[in-house]
């Protein structure tokens, strides 16, 4: 599974971070980018995340922005995106179990870097549960 990440320029550390450490783990990850923590808008690195998730239905997505709002409602306009912000594992976990999220989004500015790792290997190891989760989650796109 492929995973690919972006952020904007609040995001930019916790991503270095957490790629630093998803490598340790074995993960493939493919950085969309910003290269450097300067100013950025945060549309212009969700969208290509979004893009390749959505032409890829194995993989998964992480966007990072100050409050996680800006960046995963970006990915959301997208038809095959269900980008969710998570600030605790429960929460992220909860997002792939129920909702099938492929995008999980984190607010930078809200969580330390440790707790980041935790809520991202939570929605990287959960599973969606389909069932009475699908029928909603089909109710979705319009």
């Amino acid at each position: 599974m492929k995973i690919f990440l972006g952020s904007d320029h609040a995001g930019y550390e916790l991503k270095s971070y957490l790629i630093q450490e998803l490598e340790k783990l074995g993960y493939n990850l493919i950085d969309k980018g910003p290269g450097t923590s300067e100013s950025v808008d945060y549309p212009d690195f969700a969208h290509p995340v979004a893009n390749e998730v959505e032409s890829n239905s194995i993989s998964l997505g992480l966007l990072i922005c100050g409050s996680g709002n800006g960046i995963s409602m970006s990915a959301n306009k997208h038809q095959g995106i269900r980008s969710a912000i998570a600030w605790n594992k429960e929460v992220a976990a909860l997002a792939r179990q129920h909702n099938d999220a492929n995008i999980l989004s984190l607010p930078a500015r809200f969580v330390e870097k440790e707790e980041a790792l935790t809520i991202v290997r939570a929605f990287l190891e959960a599973e969606f549960e389909g069932g009475r989760h699908q029928r909603r989650v089909s109710k979705i796109s319009i």
